[in-house]
C-alpha cells in the first residue's frame, strides 16, 4: 500500500490559532452577558454564545483542514460542511 504525503501551510496553521483565540475571546465576554441577563434574554445570549463558540471551533477546523495540502484533488460538499458548522453550534449550546 502506497502512502500518500501531505504538507501544512503555516500561515493558515498559525490563523487557525488565531481564530481559535478570537472565538475564545468572545464567548468569555459573552459568559458575562449570560450570567447577567434574565429570561428571553438570557437565552438569546446563550443562543448567540453557542453560535459564536460552535462557529469559531468549526472555523479554526475547517482553516485547519485548508492548511493541509495533499498530492491529490480535495473537495467539499457545501452541505456537508453546512451540516458539520450547524453540529459544533447545537454541541456548543448543549455544552
Amino acid at each position: 500500500m502506497e502512502h500518500v504525503h501531505g504538507s501544512h501551510n503555516f500561515v493558515l496553521v498559525v490563523f487557525s490559532y488565531i481564530v481559535a483565540i478570537a472565538a475564545s475571546y468572545t464567548v468569555l465576554e459573552l459568559t458575562d452577558r449570560i450570567n447577567l441577563s434574565k429570561g428571553k434574554s438570557r437565552w438569546l445570549w446563550l443562543m448567540f454564545g453557542a453560535a459564536a463558540m460552535g462557529m469559531g471551533i468549526w472555523s479554526m477546523h475547517f482553516v485547519g483542514m485548508l492548511a493541509f495540502s495533499l498530492p491529490v484533488p480535495i473537495a467539499y460538499d457545501l452541505s456537508t460542511v453546512l451540516l458539520s458548522m450547524l453540529a459544533s453550534i447545537v454541541a456548543s449550546f448543549i455544552s
